[in-house]
Order: C-alpha cells, then sequence, then structure tokens
C-alpha cells in the first residue's frame, strides 16, 4: 500500500490538471480502492471534503450521471465553490490570532490563557463571540496561518557565563593531553536516586502474555528498603566504568570514596605507571566546584594515591554533557529498564551487567556506610588543602597534590 507521502504527492501533481468532474470521480475511487477509512484518508491527503469524494461515489455507483455528455457537465470555473470562511470574514480572521498568539501569554484578560488551547475549546470561544465555526475548520485556518501542534522543547541550559564555551574546550585539551601520556581520565557524577522497593520503573520489556509484573500504585518510600544511591566513575579512555551504589547520602565524602573504590577495584590494574589522575565533575552536587568537604577528601585520596589529582568542573547548567551521563548512565537505565528494583542487591546486579555492544563494561558493588551531611569544613581546614588553582578559570580547574 501507497505511504501518505507518496499518496500526497501524487495528489498534488494529478489534481491542479484535473477538472472538477474527473477530480471527483478520481478521488472517489482512490478512496474506494483503500478501503475501509479510505475516504478520510483521501480526505486528508487531498485537502479536499468528503461530501465531494462522496458525491463522485455516487457518480462512480450511476451509470447515468457517468454517461452525460460533456455539454452537460459542469465543470467549475477558477474561483467557483465556496469561499473560505478566513477570506470572506476578517474579523474571524483576528479574533482567532488574539485567541492563539504567543503574545497572549501573561495577559490574564485573555480567555484562554489558563485553558488548554484545543480545537474545540478555540471553536466553543469563537461562536461565543458570535462567528458559526466548527473546530476542524479552526483547525484549517490555523494551518493556513501558518500554526501546528509543537511541544516544548529544551533549549534553555542556563549559565551565562562568557567562558563557556572556552571552558569546554580547556576540559577537551586536557583530557587529549591525559589520554596521550596515558594517565587516566574519569568522568563522575551521582546518577538519580532510586526507590528500592516493589515500585514502577519507566520503560517496557518484553514478557510472557498476562505476566506484566504488578508494582505498588503510589511511590512511597519504604522505609526500611530507603533509597540507592549510584555514584558512577566512568573511564573516558577505557570505555569501562565503576558504581558505588550507597544507601545513605550524596556527600562530598561518598564521591570520593566511590572515587577511591574505582581506584582500588580498576584503576591501578589498568593504570599501573600513573602519577596523576584527571576528573571532570559537574559545577554543582556532592562534586561540586564550591564544596569544601570535596577539596578536603581529595586531599586525603591525594594523599593515599600519592599523586596529583587534577579537577576540571563542567559550567552551571551543562550537566548533561558529562561523559558519563551518555556514555554510562544511559545504558544502566535502558538496562533497568520496567523492572521493579526489588533489592539493593538487584541494582548491584542489574548494573554490573551492563554492556553495549561499543564494549562498556560496569563494575558496581554497595557500599553501605552512613555518610553524615552537613560537615562543615573551617576556613583552617580549608587552608591546609595543598590546592593550586589553574590560570584558565581557577575556580572550575585546579590540582589537589599530596602533602609531603
Amino acid at each position: 500500500m501507497e505511504t501518505d507521502i507518496a499518496l500526497q504527492k501524487k495528489y498534488e501533481k494529478l489534481l491542479p490538471i484535473l477538472d472538477e468532474h474527473t477530480a471527483r470521480l478520481y478521488l472517489a475511487s482512490e478512496a474506494e480502492s483503500l478501503g475501509r477509512g479510505g475516504k478520510q484518508r483521501v480526505s486528508r491527503l487531498a485537502k479536499v471534503s468528503r461530501v465531494r469524494i462522496d458525491k463522485g461515489l455516487k457518480e462512480l455507483n450511476n451509470r447515468s450521471l457517468l454517461n452525460e455528455s460533456d455539454n452537460n457537465r459542469r465543470i467549475r470555473k477558477a474561483g467557483g465553490g465556496r469561499k473560505k470562511l478566513q477570506e470572506i470574514n476578517s474579523d474571524l480572521v483576528e479574533a482567532l490570532e488574539s485567541i492563539v498568539s504567543p503574545h497572549t501569554m501573561g495577559n490574564p484578560m485573555k480567555v484562554l490563557l489558563w485553558t488548554n488551547k484545543s480545537l474545540r475549546n478555540i471553536a466553543k470561544v469563537l461562536n461565543d463571540k458570535g462567528f458559526a465555526i466548527s473546530y476542524v475548520t479552526v483547525g484549517d485556518i490555523l494551518k493556513s496561518m501558518g500554526f501546528s501542534l509543537q511541544v516544548n522543547k529544551k533549549t534553555e541550559e542556563g549559565g551565562k557565563d562568557p567562558d563557556r564555551n572556552n571552558q569546554f574546550e580547556y576540559i577537551n585539551e586536557t583530557s587529549l593531553l591525559f589520554i596521550e601520556d596515558n594517565q587516566p581520565v574519569i568522568s563522575v557524577d551521582c546518577k538519580k536516586k532510586e526507590l528500592i522497593g516493589n515500585f514502577k520503573n519507566a520503560g517496557s520489556e518484553w514478557f510472557p502474555k498476562g505476566e506484566t509484573p504488578n508494582v505498588k500504585v503510589y511511590d512511597f518510600i519504604d522505609k526500611e528498603l530507603g533509597k540507592a544511591v549510584p555514584y558512577g566513575v566512568y573511564d573516558v579512555a577505557k570505555n569501562d566504568g565503576w558504581v558505588s551504589v550507597g544507601i545513605s547520602k550524596d556527600t562530598a565524602a561518598f564521591a570520593v570514596n566511590s572515587i577511591r573504590g574505582w581506584w582500588q577495584e580498576m584503576g591501578h590494574e589498568k593504570y599501573p605507571f600513573a602519577t596523576k589522575i584527571l576528573i571532570t565533575a559537574d559545577g554543582g552536587g556532592s562534586n561540586s566546584s564550591r564544596s569544601r568537604l570535596w577539596k578536603r577528601e581529595l586531599q586525603v585520596l591525594a594523599n593515599e594515591l600519592k599523586m596529583e589529582i587534577h579537577i576540571c568542573h563542567f559550567p552551571p547548567g551543562t550537566s548533561k554533557w558529562n561523559k558519563i551521563e551518555h556514555r554510562m548512565f544511559s545504558h544502566i537505565t535502558k538496562n533497568w529498564r520496567a523492572r521493579p528494583l526489588l533489592s539493593l542487591e538487584i541494582i548491584v546486579n542489574l548494573i554490573a551487567n551492563t554492556t553495549t555492544s561499543k564494549g562498556l563494561t560496569i563494575n558496581a558493588k554497595a557500599d553501605e556506610t552512613q555518610y553524615e551531611k552537613g560537615i562543615k569544613v573551617t576556613d583552617e581546614e580549608l587552608k591546609g588543602i595543598n590546592l593550586t588553582n589553574k590560570d584558565f578559570k581557577g575556580n572550575w580547574n585546579y590540582i589537589i597534590s599530596p602533602k609531603t
């Protein structure tokens, strides 16, 4: 069966060169050949009324009408037929535009400001104003005016720092230098917290018919099971990762301990001659560029590993560009879609069994430590951190060196 696009192109080519009668018969035969729903489909694609198609079907099935002489057959002249409502009533177009125009936003006196602007609602308002119009005609007029159904677009990322693009270039150049020198580059972040228990998990999965898992109607936290807090570490060069699944708070101590876990379980084996580590992280959260505790805990880690820790933060409002988001977290989400996360063990296993065709592998481990929230780092402690700000955007790019 021809696609809608192919049919529409065919109608656009043929109809302009057919007279009224021939076009009617042609559209009617098309509707018949398409079977159930054919009239509606032809009407929509050819932009003609179903009344016109119905008339053509009657003529096709009435041989006497079909055999009329050419002299008796009426052919509509150019410009003939009923005028469109918008052509004969400029007030209607003006009233319609005042209702749907984006410029009405913020004006509480506009009739549909706080109401869904469906075609039926718009038609009702117009009828209340004295215009006799159906919702179908409203849709036709809106299309002719250049309106279309649209959804919200996520384009406003926030963050107006003039050095935003330069920071991305700096992160990229620094990462390449580390990778060329066979030094580890890791992208870190905390994934969305997940309720543990028999709760709905987004997505769909194949199950035997009639055996769809039944889950709780309401997502009220189970106080005994709590929430899972997955903090991830993604190795940019090796395309593998580590996830510490906590049950406490997403604190800076938890974040740094997750990095420690990655190094102990994976990093030191893959980079036996490493002398420094580059961490790329968001500008907020537990690994915030302003967090004193984050820096203090990294100092402890640098002392343990006896190597420099370089940190580059992404500009505000650009967290989705952190590589861990689309190279690791997105695949974890796909792997556990439609599966209730019944226990911490299930969550760890689902994460650890996430793979991709491009070779991604992930190790995961539960971290059942109870991390304290609200720890304050004094000015004296902050001064004791062996921190060096980089020349470019030192508040986003800095080094924490081990203390000798």
